[in-house]
């Protein structure tokens, strides 16, 4: 029996539609719901000579799991998400000193997708997961990464702690996250080869990671609050070494 992967979301079966539209078997959307956005994204697929279904919302919940589809739900051909060697493929095929985000143990699928939007946003070459132990590329991560799903390398890796290493061999300083870190991570340097690595919501980074990185940073907090959020997190890291990385080249 053929698997299928779900997509739901305007902006999410848009990006999949513009990126990858061979794999996207059919597409579902609710006719009397009368959106511009949906119209233009239903018009594309049909242009694109992908079935296009008339349903009602009973159905799109149904093919969504639940989940917010906004009228509108498309099907793939699922394909699983890249191993550690596409991920040393592309830092063989960059130009410019990689910006790499790798995030220890999410489980929360909304979490994972605002990570992969803030990191589309900021433009890290490749997200880096475990296998085991965090949430994948889920219906819900698509729809909360707004296309970023699409736009962004999502390398899943059986053991993160090789990975890392081998990410060191390469030249590639590692800088783990910590409300323990020794550097404020606005003394920290940014610039170069990097790989910011995160930890899971609420249990922050394992022994393990932690041993395997370069430095320990943690960001400022001067309210009451003990942590952010990860998303937040990765959010703040990202745009300083943005900002970092920004400058080194003026």
């Amino acid at each position: 029996m053929a698997r299928f992967d779900t997509i739901i979301g305007l902006h999410a079966v848009a990006a999949a539609l513009r990126n990858d539209p061979g794999r996207i078997v059919d597409l579902h959307y609710k006719a009397s719901r009368k959106d511009r956005r949906l119209e233009a994204v239903v018009a594309r697929a049909r242009q694109l000579g992908i079935e296009v279904v008339q349903s009602d919302d009973r159905e799109l919940t149904r093919l969504a799991d639940g989940g917010r589809h906004q009228g509108i739900v498309a099907r793939s051909r699922a394909v699983a998400l890249p191993g550690e060697q596409a991920l040393f493929d592309r830092l063989e095929a960059l130009e410019t000193p990689p910006l790499l985000l790798v995030l220890d143990g999410v489980t929360d699928p909304h979490n994972l997708g605002a990570c992969l939007r803030s990191a589309d946003a900021v433009g890290v070459d490749a997200v880096i997961v475990p296998r085991d132990n965090a949430v994948g590329l889920t219906p819900t991560v698509r729809k909360v990464a707004s296309g970023a799903a699409d736009s962004v390398l999502l390398v899943q890796v059986t053991n993160l702690a090789r990975t890392l290493e081998r990410l060191k061999a390469a030249g590639v300083w590692i800088v783990g996250t910590t409300d323990k870190g020794d550097i404020p991570l606005f003394q920290q340097d940014l610039t170069g080869s990097l790989a910011l690595v995160m930890g899971a919501e609420g249990k922050g980074l394992r022994r393990l990671t932690q041993q395997h990185c370069d430095y320990l940073v943690r960001i400022p907090m001067r309210g009451q609050v003990e942590s952010l959020n990860i998303s937040v997190a990765a959010g703040v890291c990202l745009y300083e070494a943005l900002r970092q990385r920004s400058a080194a080249h003026r």
